[in-house]
């Protein structure tokens, strides 16, 4: 499955280019909470992204040596964003709970903005 890997360095590159936007954005602006919230958010969603990829490549392996699957991580990665909103309810002077929420949602979005780009140039050709 490399071009399930080759989707997830591509998504990874965005997602560490919004971070880098979002440090900047961090570092220059008046609005510490609200970017530390995106921060924390979307790291989260990366780290997600990640786990979902790595636990897709071993279902997709189990399922071609006729292996049982239990899992593909759905708790660790609520258990992720979970701990991140906790995380965001106990500093709210640091962290921004919305902007967490929507840093959550990053990797989704890139996902989605990724796959219309490809539907459009796949048309295309």
């Amino acid at each position: 499955m490399p071009e399930l890997q080759q989707l997830f360095y591509k998504h990874c590159k965005y997602i560490l280019y919004l971070l880098s936007i979002y440090f900047l954005g961090w570092g220059f602006t008046d609005h510490k909470t609200i970017f530390m919230g995106l921060i924390l958010g979307t790291s989260v969603s990366l780290y997600n992204h990640w786990l979902l990829m790595r636990k897709t490549l071993r279902f997709s392996e189990a399922v071609a040596t006729g292996k049982k699957v239990y899992s593909l991580g759905t708790l660790m990665r609520m258990a992720a964003v979970i701990i991140a909103l906790y995380v965001a309810m106990k500093f709210p002077d640091v962290f921004h709970l919305i902007s967490v929420i929507i840093g959550v949602v990053t990797a989704y979005v890139v996902i989605m903005i990724d796959f219309a780009i490809q539907s459009i140039f796949k048309s295309r050709k």
